[in-house]
């Protein structure tokens, strides 16, 4: 239960239910903060178009970069790209940790950010002051060209790696800032809410888009000193209009860290293994509900999931915080841990998405990219996959939500879970579409004796956009319902925790792609009957072997998910915000 703000009379008295307050710690009228108003500050409208505008201005066209500029192969380039783009995905848990845990998300927000805007002004003076940058070379494939410096290598890879600490507190509190500016009691606002995620990612691919079309034009045809310093003057921009909006935010106090808690449950549970747990609820340990009213805390019911936890909560002789827990406390860890085996069924599919950035953009290198006297960058191929995942958040929002809402009678339309399994479906099917695109690429190189030699095979770029288009549809199911589902199925004090697992399930992603890629290239070229399937020159490569099975291993996950996902027990809801918007559906 939440805080209860009612009058003399029991009506509403405008404040909001969900524990939230200004930043002096005061409650807050619903009607004064929070909100679209709110949000517009944060995700819709300005900070996400900025941030993901410097963010993918980089990740998208980083391969070119480091292939033309710091002459590295195939291999080496694409796994740079996917090991730091995971720890980029990977940080968010500690940034997560420090706001659920000591400094709120505002504020550990805050401190990120600056960080983020350090690692952009680092990054820009890296290419574009002369003693920073590498050499310059006729020929950037070329053998013997001049490699990059040690200080130029260092200040390079330090400021991407400094980015990757200030994304760490932006992206999981980002979104979770956004996401705690509706009252999960007030059925108007809650239902707002259940479309936030949608528009909160439609914004990130606005700014997805710009960095994939303009500044990735910008840096093939311009210069990366340009391509660079426009994503941080647009950072820095942000950042300000962020605290312009300060007054409008409603806040989260912190809760203490989220791992000790967790911690005191498992540790509590192991050491209490004999203990035998009753049948009655009732008698395991449970604070009284004022402790948690007057806190704007939540209690939270017992549930037989996962019983050998239960022990935790089990009285005894001592009241030891790591030997005795309440029921809330015990439920809180059990729904995070409840939540891992759907985060590992989302690796696989993140693998997926770090190709369009790597061995997707290289395929377009070998490709006819001209369209009278422009030139297509191969990178700017990733608005295709931003374009398709807009339509179809608007189409999936405005019409699929609307039809099987009446159909289901679910406020949602269908459950997050059944809208992760569509997603990855449409993975299988990318994968098989790319592995034929290739395979026919490849039959073109062969028939033109451009095999060999590597040059550009005689077929426009434009036919690797089926790969790009369904990736962006497979978004609007997958990754928009994973991080709805890991928001709303975390506990309430740990809501930037269960935000992070998101963000994990990319990095991991990532640094399973590197780890296939580097495997498979080694035991191809050991083991085939060929050179291997990933080479320097693609045109003597199998990319079409390696995305079927790609294909193959998204099939099997695919499996995995359905198993787990049956079994998945969702948390019971803090309001009963869900069931009155339920109730309208059925009445209507």
């Amino acid at each position: 239960m939440a805080t209860s703000h009612v009058d003399e009379n029991g009506h509403d008295d405008g404040y909001t239910k969900d524990g939230t307050v200004d930043l002096k710690g005061n409650p807050v009228l619903r009607s004064k903060r929070g909100g679209w108003k709110a949000c517009s500050f944060i995700v819709g409208y300005v900070y996400e178009v900025f941030e993901r505008m410097a963010y993918y201005g980089i990740s998208s066209n980083l391969v070119i970069y480091l292939t033309e500029k710091l002459h590295q192969g195939t291999v080496k380039s694409s796994n740079n790209v996917t090991n730091w783009v995971g720890t980029i995905w990977m940080t968010p848990i500690l940034g997560a940790y420090f706001a659920d845990a000591f400094l709120g998300r505002y504020w550990t927000f805050l401190i990120a950010s600056a960080i983020y805007l350090l690692g952009m002004f680092l990054l820009t003076l890296a290419v574009s002051v002369h003693g920073l940058k590498p050499p310059p070379c006729v020929n950037p494939t070329a053998a013997n060209c001049k490699k990059a410096s040690t200080l130029q290598l260092a200040v390079f890879f330090g400021a991407l790696y400094t980015l990757a600490v200030g994304t760490g507190g932006t992206k999981p509190n980002i979104s979770t800032i956004g996401a705690d500016q509706f009252d999960e009691f007030h059925p108007k606002e809650k239902s707002q809410k259940l479309s936030f995620f949608n528009w909160w990612m439609f914004s990130i691919f606005l700014g997805t888009l710009f960095a994939n079309t303009v500044l990735v034009y910008i840096q093939d045809n311009v210069g990366w000193t340009l391509g660079y310093g426009l994503p941080t003057v647009g950072l820095g921009i942000s950042i300000m209009i962020f605290l312009a909006g300060s007054s409008f935010y409603r806040h989260k106090k912190p809760r203490g860290s989220p791992f000790t808690r967790m911690a005191k449950v498992i540790i509590a549970a192991l050491r209490k293994w004999k203990v035998t747990v009753p049948t009655d609820p009732k008698e395991l340990y449970q604070l009284d509900l004022g402790e948690y009213t007057k806190n704007g805390k939540f209690r939270i019911d017992s549930t037989p999931t996962l019983r050998f936890l239960n022990k935790a909560c089990v009285k005894t002789d001592t009241t030891d915080p790591w030997m005795l827990c309440s029921v809330t406390q015990v439920e809180e860890t059990k729904q995070m841990l409840r939540m891992i085996p759907i985060l590992i069924a989302t690796f696989i599919p993140s693998t997926m998405i770090a190709q369009i950035n790597t061995l997707f953009v290289k395929q377009g290198t070998t490709l006819k990219r001209n369209i009278g006297n422009f030139s297509i960058p191969p990178a700017s191929l990733g608005a295709f996959v931003t374009l398709s995942l807009l339509v179809s958040v608007v189409l999936y929002d405005r019409f699929f939500m609307k039809i099987t809402k009446r159909l289901t009678k679910n406020p949602r339309g269908i459950n997050i879970l059944q809208r992760m399994g569509i997603g990855m479906a449409f993975h299988i099917v990318i994968m098989l579409v790319a592995s034929f695109v290739e395979r026919h690429r490849l039959s073109v190189a062969k028939d033109n004796n451009l095999v060999e030699n590597g040059k550009q095979v005689p077929l426009s770029i434009l036919i690797l956009l089926p790969q790009f288009i369904l990736m962006g549809t497979a978004d609007a199911f997958l990754e928009v319902a994973k991080i709805e589902f890991f928001y709303d199925q975390a506990p309430e004090g740990m809501k930037s925790l269960g935000t992070s697992y998101s963000m994990t399930s990319l990095g991991v992603g990532n640094f399973i792609s590197s780890f296939l890629l580097s495997t498979v290239s080694d035991i191809t070229k050991k083991h085939g009957n060929h050179r291997g399937w990933i080479l320097n020159n693609l045109n003597a490569s199998h990319l079409d072997y390696y995305y079927a099975f790609f294909a193959v291993l998204n099939l099997l996950n695919f499996f995995f998910f359905l198993f787990v996902s049956k079994f998945y027990v969702y948390k019971a809801e803090v309001s009963d915000s869900l069931a009155v918007l339920r109730q309208e559906l059925e009445i209507g």
